[in-house]
């Protein structure tokens, strides 16, 4: 009985091999954040240590030649580039399954595609909201910087303004561009099955090779099935009937989902739906699970986590969940890289987590869509609420009040409303002439045209930092800025100078595979000190050391 019980209080023996045991919290922390060497917890004569160096033995081979000590837990090397699904990073050519999301307005910018896809990590170009020439720029960049190297590019759903979706499309199949996120979308829609279907075939072997690739972004179980899904019928049928695939390629298409990998985007800056984390994820898992015995894929559905992602802890937790990748968005607008303004880097720097609110969306709007941004130090919530509740009560702009008409000419649109319409028309007559030929004949969509007008250019406004327009930037944003600043708080992260698309994604990986080790470490019985228990950022050079074995 007494050799039973002494089995079950230890899991075997640390054998010294002349390795020394060190006492103390500092001992501790330095273990679990050394994530590319085992972790030994021994009895040193009542007293906790860690085994520095050294091998372990079973129980039953507990008595080994030379010096030892009992051991209460071990833990393994965790290694950042092993966190997440294998698969995932094999097809996409990555060492980490780390994303850069792709941020509208070129705000993921090419420099930022480019880093990523230099450091084994996968960028997102940010191209809705943008013309199709500066995509095409884009494109020559990446393209000419990366050769091989991963990248994708946004894809967003254009409900209003589905020939510009449809242009997005063919520019990318044009030039080469097999790799999209595809975000926004409330369904599936013909351009976005035809980029996915196009050039679908069978290899020499007989499997269905399908050259590109979808990522889908989804915070909705009927949406994430729809993208789990092969192509509807109706959809491939009209694809065939226009020519642009083959009947064999739309049969071939019936085997395949539209999107074998699908962020399930939580809480988050822009088109959000405020989800928790904790309950989207699991339910877009379970869906996946259901969705690869209803169909049998060859392929394996994947399942990646976004919003929320700023700290090592929430990235520890994403993986711990069953994340094959994590994903992330507002912290790397705060990042030296992104396409924006460095007054929005320094706004993004004070902000805390109940400095968001959410906001018309400008692409949505009539629809009564919204997105998150930053409240703290602009004004575009409060006024972009206010021209929603001003087009859901008026027909038109000759209907609004004076009072109201006067507000809008002096503070929003510096201009009169009729220069303001002038100014969207030319816009429009370039983007989207069928918009103007509908306001023409609705005032309504006239106003909405107007409006939307004032909401899309508050993006650019704080892009370009002027200054002369602070109050009415639109700074897409999650509460996940704020969980960040505080994490980066009174180290070198503190300030937006320092802030790195790499280095913040380095952190969060190896500070995951420290935060991994601590709870593993509390499941075998082992109580740990609070400096053992978070994980303060690091220069890339110490993230380096702590990686190695």
């Amino acid at each position: 009985m007494a050799n039973l019980e002494k089995a079950t209080e230890y899991i075997g023996r640390w054998l010294a091999d002349g390795g020394e045991v060190r006492l103390g919290d500092d001992a501790f922390r330095d273990a679990v954040h050394h994530v590319g060497k085992p972790v030994y917890v021994v009895d040193d004569d009542g007293r906790l240590g860690i085994g520095s160096g050294g091998s372990i033995s079973t129980c039953d081979a507990m008595e080994g030649g030379g010096e030892s000590y009992p051991l209460k837990a071990f833990v393994p090397p965790v290694l950042p580039q092993n966190l997440g699904d294998a698969g995932f990073c094999e097809d996409h050519g990555l060492r980490y399954a780390y994303v850069a999301g792709a941020m509208a307005n070129g705000i993921t910018s090419a420099e930022m595609v480019e880093v990523m896809g230099r450091a084994g990590m996968l960028g997102f170009y940010g191209a809705a909201g943008l013309e199709l020439d500066q995509v095409e720029q884009a494109i020559d960049r990446i393209q000419k910087n990366l050769g091989s190297l991963p990248y994708g590019f946004n894809l967003i759903h254009s409900p209003n303004d589905p020939a510009l979706e449809a242009a997005v499309v063919d520019l990318y199949l044009g030039r080469g561009v097999t790799l999209v996120s595809a975000s926004a979308f409330l369904g599936l829609t013909k351009p976005l099955v035809k980029y996915r279907v196009t050039g679908i075939h069978r290899d020499d072997t007989g499997q269905i090779v399908v050259p590109n690739k979808v990522v889908a972004k989804v915070s909705r179980v009927e949406v994430a099935r729809k993208f789990f899904s092969p192509a509807p019928d109706e959809i491939l049928k009209a694809l065939v009937d226009e020519g642009s695939i083959t009947p064999e390629q739309a049969q071939l298409a019936k085997e395949v989902p539209v999107a074998q990998d699908l962020t399930a985007e939580a809480d988050s800056g822009g088109h959000t739906d405020n989800r928790p984390a904790l309950t989207v994820l699991p339910t877009i898992l379970a869906l996946r699970d259901e969705m690869q015995r209803e169909h049998a894929y060859s392929c394996r559905l994947r399942v990646g986590a976004a919003g929320g992602i700023a700290t090592p802890s929430s990235t520890a937790a994403a993986f711990a969940m069953g994340a094959a990748y994590v994903l992330t968005g507002t912290v790397n607008q705060a990042c030296v890289e992104a396409g924006t303004s460095s007054v929005v880097r320094e706004m993004l720097a004070q902000a805390r987590q109940a400095d968001v609110i959410m906001a018309p969306a400008a692409d949505m709007f009539e629809m009564g869509v919204k997105v998150q941004v930053l409240k703290w130090g602009t004004m575009f919530a409060v006024r972009g609420r206010k021209l929603y509740d001003l087009y859901r009560e008026y027909n038109s702009l000759d209907e609004l009040p004076a009072d109201q008409r006067k507000v809008l000419e002096r503070d929003y649109f510096r201009t009169s409303l009729e220069d303001a319409w002038e100014s969207a028309r030319k816009f429009f007559e370039k983007r989207d002439p069928s918009q103007n030929e509908r306001a023409e004949r609705d005032k309504k969509h006239k106003m909405a045209l107007v409006f939307r007008a004032y909401l899309g250019q508050a993006s650019g406004w704080a892009n370009s930092g002027d200054l002369t327009r602070k109050a009415d930037y639109q700074i897409w944003c999650g509460p996940a800025i704020g969980a960040f600043n505080e994490w980066t708080s009174g180290t070198f992260l503190a300030s937006p100078e320092r802030r790195d698309v790499v280095t913040v994604a380095m952190n969060l990986l190896v500070g995951a595979a420290a935060m991994s080790r601590a709870n593993c470490l509390r499941m075998q019985g082992i109580t740990l000190a609070g400096s053992a228990e978070s994980f303060a950022p690091c220069e890339l050079a110490e993230l380096s050391k702590l990686t190695a074995a």
